[in-house]
């Protein structure tokens, strides 16, 4: 088995929303914002060739659907399909991929599985020898949304994984397209039903953090974003989740941290929770 990070379309977003109820004046030594308070984010995936036999890619980042207008409004950097163009750098098509696995279904997460935006089209689906797994939960959120996060969804999106007859609906720890080499577990302090998806490795496994710790700066448990739906409920997780990620060892995958990949969870004597063997790229490492 090997891994990749795939970097998608980069975006910049507000730092206060970015950082919640923490004042600029802490953050900006984390994160250096732009004249206009915007920190710079990745959208990263994670390709995973030779998953149960098949190549996985866990995410697909923000993508490149939105119209020239709302990608300015959502800080879209590139015009182009950037997580495209990094699974060509790394030897693969999105023909490749056998599954796709999501999160949950905001934009930032789930649009780099729309083609590019086109005038005047319609858009299609990627990935067309993928299965789409979901969790049952965020599905319903998704199809169901609460006026305060409805538009980071993408109304035409749910529509199209269902009609494609590839749509994995998750509702347990595993799946049945992935077998038991992927198990889920389930957050609720960003949105319902995130999805944490953790590969076993003969490393110790490797764990897609996605919104729950979307950097290495929302390491620390009392950091959250002004997104998250409950984030009290979302500290508890945290410290849940890091504290059995620290006792076995388990590598946190970052998606939206610019400079890092992954790395090992730390943890000093105040109780503090770190990270430590940081690394800004996987390239086909051996898993």
């Amino acid at each position: 088995m090997k891994l990749w990070s795939i970097l998608g379309n980069s975006q910049k977003l507000d730092g206060g929303a970015m950082f919640g109820n923490v004042p600029r004046a802490m953050w900006e030594h984390w994160i250096t914002p732009d004249v206009d308070n915007r920190i710079p984010l990745a959208c990263r995936a994670l390709l995973v060739e030779g998953l149960n036999g098949k190549t996985v890619l866990f995410e697909t980042g923000i993508g490149a659907f939105f119209e020239p207008k709302l990608r300015e409004r959502f800080g879209v950097v590139e015009d182009r399909h950037v997580l495209l163009d990094s699974l060509r750098a790394a030897g693969f098509s999105h023909e490749d991929i056998d599954a796709v696995v999501v999160s949950h279904l905001h934009f930032d997460h789930a649009g780099g599985l729309l083609t590019p935006w086109e005038e005047g089209e319609a858009p299609g689906l990627l990935f067309p020898n993928a299965t789409y797994i979901v969790g049952e939960e965020c599905w319903q959120r998704a199809t169901h949304p609460h006026p305060r996060d409805r538009a980071s969804f993408i109304p035409e999106l749910q529509p199209l994984l269902e009609a494609s007859g590839r749509l994995e609906r998750v509702q347990g720890t595993h799946s049945l397209t992935l077998g038991m080499q992927v198990r889920f577990t389930y957050s609720n302090g960003h949105t319902p039903g995130l999805m944490l998806s953790e590969i076993a490795t003969s490393g110790g496994g490797i764990v897609f953090c996605a919104d729950l710790i979307p950097g290495r700066p929302w390491v620390h448990l009392p950091i959250t974003m002004g997104y998250d739906r409950y984030p009290e409920l979302l500290i508890d997780e945290k410290r849940a989740f890091l504290e059995d990620k620290l006792a076995r060892d388990v590598r946190l995958f970052f998606t939206h941290d610019v400079g890092c990949a992954c790395a090992h969870v730390t943890r000093d004597d105040k109780g503090r929770f770190g990270t430590r063997g940081e690394v800004a790229e996987l390239v086909g490492e051996a898993a």
